[in-house]
């Protein structure tokens, strides 16, 4: 296997390539564990693994974001792709073979190469002296995609079919709940339609090609099987159905593409299929462009380009884009993390300065702050918003305290104090409802610390639940939230006092009396760091965790200079690892070294030891306080993911890694605050790293 990347901007694209050559190389299901990701800036995405097969249920080509109720329902999953040669021999393209088994998947041996440009996917295979290259692009802000065909070596006119495979569902519902049967469709020379019985939309298709044509069969696979699904103890296995297929002729400067779409024909022919590549690259090359300077080549800019994915037009909920248009901006909000994942409030407040801001995306940072800003209740911000529908749910004590944080960033990189003139009374009023009591047992007790905590509730980020477990229920006062609290608290008090407000002095002697009590509670003399929650359901818990980091990380660090040393000394001894800190000290005896099986098993691993990566801003961030100017220490923090970008989701970053070597990736593909608090800690440590 050869990977690699080039980091170029301008004229030559930002280039990431692995190649691929079968009989060196050996089994295909090494980059069958490779996947590629491709969205639309609507929670939209197409997604697969480098070979072609489709291992999990998210695997698809079109998978469209819908207005509420729908959400995002799956469309076209599978294009079974075969040349046809002068001597009307046959080649498949791709994996074939759908049962799950890649090393007998019929096509694979073909695949030469599979890189990113710009972070678009581009394959290329090589057969009986033809070359051909596939790639692969979604029309920002539209439900569609566009899969095009180009012969690049061969001066023979080859045939190339293309066989759609579709099982409209939800994304995320199991795969034997796909309908065989209840489609209809509608055909016209290269167009057609496949209508469900169920509320969506026709999928359209439509061929781009010198000469082609379609061909109706009613064909359908009984038994797909999904290997990924299987491993994490869902059902694995489903079928698919075809309307037919298309046949076109792919010779030198004949190119093919497939287009699929859930939007109208008049949306579809607004763009040819290579206007519709060179739209896209060009949008890309604006957003590295406008990126902070240290993030415009190499890893970090290819990780703006990962960030773009991320930032979505919420459009399952249309009244949030009628609001936001009433007030002449666009909604915004934030996807936490491919393929699952919706929108959280504590994960976009977390990611938005490595998103939005390090990004040079001001404006949607911003109106991110604004929709998130609209649905406080009670003082609390969403936890998150689930797939289709309109409101939030709020189980959460960490959220609303990120959102100071995310709104002091924001205020740092812009200087616009207009949004918090605009946000006061919605922030004085969190911190009101904070210091009396609100949902969920949050409240300030009288020592001036946060608790929270409820039965049957999972409040802080460690929020794993199963079958009505709460796997680390974390009740009482956590350490991170008590220093979210305090930070909170501080910045407040700064927006308050630049406005001569006078109810500054109030939240000033709140935010001491925190700090006085927290460094007296939570340091833990017997270990020599901190506790990660006192006045818990079992008393004070001493387990070694990575929370305790961020009573350092933050624009106000709660906890006394002088113990610093011994806590970042602490985390880095028992919890760094090459791509993100432990979640809990291998020593402890509940800890989990891999994060694998159903969704029990997985779940009681996910915080018992399972790296995240995301924590490695956090301690970038204490690394730097603790060691002023030592850039080159803390970008060092940061190296052990680059060889990752290669693996995992190409050009991406996971959600989490097993606890131990090999620290294979697990959890989401790509995740949000993954991506975003590296990027950030490449900016940060860059030569030209802007102050904290």
């Amino acid at each position: 296997m050869a990977d690699g990347s080039t980091a170029q901007t301008g004229a030559v694209p930002l280039t990431r390539r692995i190649g691929w050559q079968p009989d060196r190389d050996g089994d295909p299901a090494e980059l069958g564990r490779r996947e590629w990701l491709v969205t639309n800036g609507l929670g939209g995405y197409a997604s697969g693994t480098i070979v072609g097969a489709i291992t999990r249920r998210y695997h698809g080509l079109l998978i469209a974001a819908l207005p509420a109720p729908l959400g995002r329902v799956m469309f076209l999953n599978h294009l079974s792709e075969r040349l046809r040669f002068a001597d009307r021999t046959s080649e498949w393209l791709g994996a074939h073979g759908l049962d799950g088994r890649l090393a007998q998947a019929e096509g694979t041996q073909h695949l030469v190469e599979f890189r990113l440009e710009a972070g678009l996917p581009i394959w290329r295979y090589a057969l009986r002296g033809v070359v051909v290259e596939r790639t692969l692009v979604m029309p920002y802000g539209q439900n569609s995609v566009h899969v095009t065909y180009r012969l690049l070596e061969g001066s023979d006119a080859l045939r190339l079919t293309l066989r759609p495979l579709v099982g409209f569902r939800p994304h995320d519902a199991p795969v034997d709940r796909i309908p065989v049967q209840g489609y209809t469709l509608t055909a016209r020379d290269r167009r057609i339609e496949v209508h469900g019985d169920l509320p969506y939309p026709p999928l359209r298709l439509a061929l781009g090609a010198a000469e082609g044509a379609f061909t109706i069969d009613d064909y359908a696979i009984g038994d797909v099987r999904y290997l990924l699904e299987e491993h994490r103890g869902y059902e694995p296995s489903g079928p698919l159905w075809s309307p037919g297929y298309f046949r076109a002729e792919l010779g030198p400067g004949r190119d093919v593409t497939l287009i699929a779409s859930t939007e109208s024909w008049e949306t579809l022919s607004a763009m040819n299929p290579a206007e519709a590549i060179a739209t896209e690259r060009d949008r890309r090359s604006r957003l590295v462009a406008a990126a902070h300077p240290a993030a415009r080549s190499g890893a970090a800019a290819e990780l703006v380009l990962a960030a773009d994915q991320f930032i979505i037009r919420p459009s399952a909920r249309t009244d949030d884009e009628a609001r936001a248009r009433a007030g002449g901006s666009e909604a915004r909000t934030v996807i936490a993390g491919y393929h699952w994942f919706t929108d959280w409030g504590r994960d976009t407040m977390i990611s938005l300065e490595g998103l939005a801001l390090i990004t040079g995306r001001h404006a949607e940072a911003r109106a991110i702050l604004g929709t998130f800003a609209f649905h406080a209740r009670d003082g609390l911000i969403p936890n998150l918003f689930p797939e289709g529908e309109r409101e939030g749910l709020y189980h959460t004590a960490d959220a609303t305290l990120w959102f100071f944080h995310a709104i002091d960033r924001y205020q740092h990189h812009t200087g616009d104090r207009t949004l918090v003139r605009e946000l006061l009374p919605t922030l004085v009023g969190i911190a009101r409802s904070h210091l009396a009591g609100t949902r969920f047992g949050i409240h300030v007790d009288r020592d001036g610390l946060l608790t929270q905590g409820a039965e049957g509730y999972q409040l802080t980020w460690m929020d794993a639940k199963v079958d009505g477990w709460v796997v680390t229920p974390r009740r009482g006062k956590a350490v991170e939230i008590n220093a979210l609290w305090y930070n909170a608290l501080r910045v407040l008090e700064r927006w308050l006092r630049d406005l001569g407000d006078a109810r500054a002095d109030e939240i000033a002697a709140h935010a001491a009396a925190a700090h006085a009590a927290f460094n007296t509670r939570f340091w833990n003399p017997a270990t020599g760091f901190l506790f990660d929650v006192v006045d818990g359901e079992h008393g004070d818990d001493d387990a070694c965790r990575p929370n305790q980091i961020i009573a350092i990380s933050l624009p106000h660090p709660v906890l006394d200079r002088s113990r610093w040393p011994p806590v970042v000394e602490a985390v880095t001894d028992a919890l760094l690892t090459p791509v993100g800190l432990r979640s809990l000290a291998p020593a402890h005896p509940d800890y989990k070294p891999r994060y694998f099986g159903d969704l029990r098993s997985r779940d009681a691993a996910y915080h018992q030891g399972t790296v995240w990566t995301w924590l490695l801003g956090p301690f970038v961030d204490a690394w730097l306080a603790l060691h002023p100017g030592d850039t080159a220490g803390a970008r060092r923090l940061l190296e052990g993911l680059s060889d990752h970008m290669s693996d995992g989701c190409v050009g991406s970053i996971s959600e989490i890694f097993d606890a131990d070597r090999p620290f294979t990736p697990r959890g989401c593909i790509a995740q949000a605050w993954s991506v975003a608090e590296v990027l950030r800690g490449l900016v940060l440590t860059g030569n030209d790293a802007p102050p904290r």
